[in-house]
């Protein structure tokens, strides 16, 4: 039986990580890698990823060489929004290719974009490939999770899921993102006009929770504010002076009838445990029977959405043609045997 074979679009730190451990699976080959940073095209896989491996190939700057051959799947790790993941969405499954991707608005796209989601879907179905937006937050820790916790409960009056992070182990670009080292003023001037992205994914979360749990949502907020350190703080690519910004705190909700109903809350900065912020998952589900889950400290998010990514390629390659979510797909686990079993052949 031939291996898997999957191609990945972006080699940054998620298509980078994903490639490492999909070299350590069974039944699974790389056959394609495409990147447009000049310091990887051209060169082999293994010699970026500095080891060894059961097989190599060139990265590649065109997409087109990337998948050839052709691959039963593509991860495509370059974006965070729906509308600039679209064009290389709609390239892939015109190929008949089926898709995961890490772009935090694909893991529920038609909360923010219904007419890129539903032109997705149609593609997706016409060329019979199925599409899968991941990772571990949206993805699994704010929303599938304390969806599977609903599962014994016979009523449900409010949801939270809380997310403390460290944003100490990502790159500059997150840094950026998230305002760190800025001024109090920089930083509210970057949230009035749109250059602080902040976490992107509380609306497709919301949207997600209230879908697979039957509630209509009436209205959706957020709000971002400020993790304002009292010390120096340094972390390996971002520094807060003291009276600076240290990271954000990002809140959501999302209101049923006027009320309510599901609450996130999402505070993330560089080296919280300097000022005693220790990080962790929580999940709080009102009402029968009430649950409590929390898990410290925090799931690490740059391999839990690389893991969740690797391990959601058989399912993908096995569903219905069309737009997936994770609500609509099996369970995630952990694969560790070979993942040519789980292929419905």
């Amino acid at each position: 039986m031939e291996p898997i074979k999957v191609a990945v679009w972006g080699f940054g730190a998620m298509g980078s990580g994903i490639a490492r451990v999909l070299l350590t699976k069974k039944g699974v080959e790389i056959t394609g890698v495409c990147d447009l940073h000049p310091d990887r095209v051209g060169r082999s896989m293994l010699e970026v990823l500095d080891i060894g491996g059961p097989f190599d190939v060139i990265i590649s700057d065109s997409i087109e060489e990337a998948l050839e051959p052709k691959p039963d799947v593509c991860i495509l790790a370059t974006d965070s929004f729906t509308h600039k993941a679209f064009p290389k969405i709609k390239l892939l499954v015109e190929k008949k290719i089926n898709v995961i991707c890490t772009a935090e608005e694909m893991s529920y796209p038609k909360a923010q974009s219904p007419e890129l989601a539903a032109e997705i879907d149609r593609l997706a179905k016409k060329n019979g490939v199925s599409v899968l937006g991941t990772g571990i937050n949206p993805g699994l820790m704010m929303d599938l999770l304390a969806i599977c916790l609903s599962g014994c409960m016979a009523e449900v009056t409010h949801v939270m899921c809380k997310r403390v992070n460290s944003l100490s182990p990502f790159g500059p670009a997150v840094m950026e993102e998230q305002g760190v080292g800025l001024s109090v003023e920089a930083f509210e001037k970057g949230c009035k006009d749109g250059t602080l992205a902040g976490h992107v994914g509380f609306s497709e979360s919301v949207n997600m929770i209230a879908d697979a749990l039957g509630f209509k949502l009436s209205d959706f907020k957020q709000q971002m504010k400020p993790i304002v350190t009292t010390i120096d703080r340094k972390a390996p690519h971002g520094f807060a002076k003291a009276n600076d910004v240290a990271g954000v705190n990002m809140t959501g909700q999302g209101y049923v009838g006027g009320e309510v109903l599901i609450d996130m809350i999402h505070p993330q900065q560089i080296e919280p445990e300097a000022e005693g912020t220790y990080t962790g998952d929580y999940i709080e589900l009102k009402g029968t029977p009430e649950v409590n889950m929390q898990i410290k400290p925090e799931v690490d998010g740059g391999i839990g959405t690389i893991a969740m990514c690797v391990n959601m390629i058989p399912h993908v390659i096995n569903a219905k043609a069309g737009l997936r979510t994770m609500i609509d797909l099996p369970v995630p686990r952990a694969i560790m045997g070979d993942m040519r079993n789980l292929i419905e052949r």
